[in-house]
């Protein structure tokens, strides 16, 4: 009870304030009403005595026990030699009430000493819950908002209760409930013990349309939510009544049908009805579908002569005549906002108005484009690079301070954040500048680990035995460097390569790097080794946001050998020690979505090669690639992939065989490592090619395991062809009439070369193993020569730095 009716001084009248005071009032007022006393006369109301003040000389504090008296008198309005009345007093008594620390507060005065009693709410020990199967735990816990160490309050409490009953109607459990107790323990600690009766689980036992004639109630069942209770459904979540789900299947049915023509469609009613037994309900909507409409007039309107409406308009997905698709207006503001944010302006307001033609079932849309003033960037700031130097990140950044907004260059900035490969996540985001004109960029990074010492082994169909050591840097000093060691034996090949890249090559754009290789290759089915060491110079620059050119220096000495000294031709093997020197390039167009894990959009490159500055070979060495992405969803992508090459030489002389192409494997699935292309039938030796072109087309499916499992499946179609030897090849030399073993002149019958076309088709599996990339290929041929060298499985393994 609270209350603070103590005597006082009777100069002093007695103040009143007390909550339990209103409570009794109102549970008076029923009876005030039926027996109220007759008014006192006007004279005797109007000499009613005026409320008296005192003036506070001391504060004491009573029955505080874990709160320091201090802490109660802090949170009072009033302090000592302030001059208080009933309504201060009033006030202070629901003050310390709002603090949910006391389960009773009295205020009186003693002459001018103000009295506070408290009585100290409890404290939780613990939360209970009893009863509960159908619900975990863990899952109540986290709904209720009690805690233990927390205090109790009853408002906490029935609130508590309130959200647990709600919990349960959402789960199908409408008679559920939930009766609190309090189990009161020494120093003023309570357990809270929440007693649940569950009751039974209502399912739905049918749900019906009404007024459909477009779509059946099959068609129109697969569109909402909830689902028909069937016993065989043990793990389904949606065949219960919930009115939550019931609202959002309404606006299901909306949308399958306004995406679908019927623009003046409405759900008349949604009704679920408890059926007899009280078990299940029924569920019932009545539909009006109205009539199909098509888009009309479709225009564009600006404040703003920058923002031309008539050129706007003919960016939208919208045609006039089309069917009508709600979700096409809402791609169309899409679309006009990032319109304007590329010329500039980063807050518009794009509001569609639609206007239906009962006549003409049509529907006009008018897209209204109010723009603010031109923004401008204020400052850029990095936040979450412990490692990273801030520069390393704002020198992939598109804009500048003082540059103004564009949206497209601040979403193709956060894609090139996000491909230096040094952040687990990279987020760009707008703040309010200095004045209304003025933005704030936040490059919200998260780093991850860019160092990694690996040592690898493994096996695969080609090469065998695999050992890979290496070490490497991505991120050397935070500085966006990157270093690396490797050392790779296999059984038919070895490589040592050393490597640096300076992304940033004195101060400016341009990215240099130096590589000093050195590696041997058993070349399988071919006869004949190499043995090369050398180094390389790089530059690099991009031209523009979508487009890189990439210079490079070669100097290598390559040594051939054969396995048997009579397929040691000069012009066939090119047998000995020589020397290449080469410069080239690389031209790249990149306009896809995202350089990870692209879903949209294409690239191009295009390489080439002039040997001759000295040393002994002399050619020009050309390939085109070109890829294609399109995601159908997010593990269903389509990539569609060309590649081509030419290898001429200038000299006259033919290309040494280690210049020519060799394709099959990982390159042209279905066939083994140099598997297609010219062959010396006699000893099945592969010749290598001049002029190659290579399609793919891959497809990723679904395969049901969890994202964090790294396994993704694709289908694959190969198909290319690969030819061209020198014809000097195809004729008897004089070395081999010689021997004896043909006529000078005369064609040579096993030496195959033309460009018949090779296919096929298969399933690739790829999973990013604890020791590398490992790739399964199960092919079908579809076109080959008696000749090619097949494989219907492969299985390759490496280590990726």
């Amino acid at each position: 009870m609270l209350s603070h009716n103590l005597p006082t001084p009777k100069t002093f009248r007695p103040l009143a304030a007390s909550v339990s005071l209103f409570a009794l009032l109102a549970a008076a007022a029923p009876v005030m009403a039926q027996e109220a006393p007759p008014a006192p006369p006007a004279e005797q109301q109007q000499q009613a005595p005026a409320p008296q003040v005192a003036t506070i000389s001391r504060i004491k504090v009573e029955g505080n026990e874990r709160i320091d008296a201090a802490t109660v008198i802090s949170y009072l309005p009033i302090q000592v030699g302030q001059t208080v009345n009933d309504a201060l007093i009033d006030q202070s008594v629901k003050t310390l009430f709002r603090t949910e620390l006391f389960s009773d507060v009295q205020i009186v005065m003693n002459g001018q000493e103000m009295v506070v009693s408290v009585v100290e709410a409890p404290i939780i020990n613990q939360v209970v819950f009893e009863g509960n199967s159908a619900l975990s735990k863990d899952k109540l816990r986290d709904e209720v908002t009690i805690r233990p160490r927390g205090v109790f309050t009853k408002a906490k409490v029935q609130a508590d209760v309130q959200r647990i009953i709600e919990l349960y109607r959402r789960s199908g459990r409408i008679s559920a409930t939930v009766t609190p107790k309090i189990v009161e323990l020494p120093q003023k600690r309570v357990d809270l013990i929440f007693e649940i009766n569950e009751g039974v689980k209502t399912g739905v036992e049918n749900v019906n349309f009404v007024g459909n004639k477009a779509y059946s109630d099959n068609e129109l069942a697969g569109v909402v939510v909830t689902r028909k209770s069937l016993w065989w459904k043990f793990f389904s979540s949606n065949d219960n009544y919930d009115p939550d789900r019931m609202d959002y299947d309404r606006e299901q049915l909306k949308k399958h049908y306004t995406n679908r023509g019927y623009y003046d469609f409405r759900v008349v009613s949604a009704v679920a009805e408890l059926t007899p037994d009280r078990k299940d309900f029924v569920i019932t909507y009545t539909l009006d579908e109205g009539q199909k409409y098509n888009f009309g007039r479709v225009t564009v309107k600006t404040e703003n002569d920058k923002l031309n409406g008539e050129n706007l308009a003919r960016i939208l997905p919208i045609q006039p005549g089309q069917l009508y698709e709600a979700d096409l207006i809402e791609k169309s503001v899409d679309t006009l906002t990032y319109a304007a944010g590329q010329a500039g302006f980063a807050f518009v307001d794009v509001r569609p108005r639609d206007e239906g033609n009962a006549e003409s079932k049509t529907v006009d849309v008018t897209f209204n484009v109010r723009e603010g003033a031109r923004v401008y960037i204020d400052k850029i700031d990095v936040v979450g690079n412990a490692r990273t130097l801030d520069r390393v990140v704002r020198r992939e950044m598109l804009v500048s301070e003082g540059d103004a907004y564009n949206k497209a260059l601040i979403e193709r900035s956060k894609m090139f954040v996000n491909a230096l490969g040094f952040f687990k996540e990279a987020d760009i985001k707008e703040t309010p500048g200095s004045a209304p004109d003025r933005t704030n960029i936040r490059v919200e990074v998260t780093e991850q680990p860019t160092g990694e010492l690996s040592f690898g082994a493994g096996f695969s169909s080609y090469e065998k035995f695999i050992l890979d050591v290496g070490i490497t840097e991505r991120n050397f000093r935070g500085r966006g460097q990157n270093v690396r060691a490797r050392v790779s034996l296999g059984s038919i090949q070895k490589n040592v390569d050393l490597s640096f890249t300076e992304p940033h090559f004195m101060g400016r754009d341009i990215s240099a790097g130096i590589d000093i290789f050195s590696s041997s290759y058993e070349y399988e089915g071919v006869s004949y080794s190499t043995k090369t060491n050398g180094a390389g110079l790089r530059l690099g620059y991009s031209l523009n946001g979508y487009s890189i050119l990439r210079l490079r220096y070669n100097l290598r000495n390559d040594e051939l050998s054969t396995t048997t000294s009579s397929a040691c031709d000069d012009l066939l093997y090119s047998c000995g020690n020589g020397v290449t020197s080469s410069v080239g390039y690389t031209l790249s167009f990149d306009r896809r979505n995202d350089y990870v894990m692209a879903t949209r959009g294409w690239q191009t490159i295009l390489r080439q090669d002039f040997a001759g500055l000295g040393g002994d070979s002399k050619y020009i060495r050309s390939e085109l690639e070109a890829h294609w992405y399109h995601g159908f969803r997010k593990d269903m992508i389509l990539h569609v992939q060309g590649l081509a090459g030419n290898i001429t030489p200038t000299n006259g002389d033919s290309i040494r065989i280690n210049d020519r192409f060799f394709k099959g494997g990982t390159t042209f699935r279905g066939f083994e490592n140099a598997g297609i292309g010219p062959r010396d039938t006699s000893s099945t030796y592969s010749l290598g090619g001049e002029t190659y072109a290579i399609g793919t087309v891959e497809l990723g499916i679904p395969n049901g395991l969890p994202e964090q499992y790294g396994l993704k499946t694709a289908l694959f179609v190969d198909f290319g062809t690969m030819g061209g030897v020198d014809d000097r090849l195809k004729y008897c030399s004089a070395t081999q009439a010689a021997a004896g073993s043909c006529v000078a002149g005369a064609r040579l019958d096993y030496i195959k070369d033309d460009f018949s076309l090779r296919a096929a088709a298969g399933i690739t599996i790829r999973w990013k193993s604890p020791m590398g990339p490992i790739q399964f290929d199960i092919s079908q041929l579809l076109k080959r020569e008696d000749y090619d060298k097949t494989e219907t499985f492969r299985f390759s393994q490496s280590t990726q730095f």
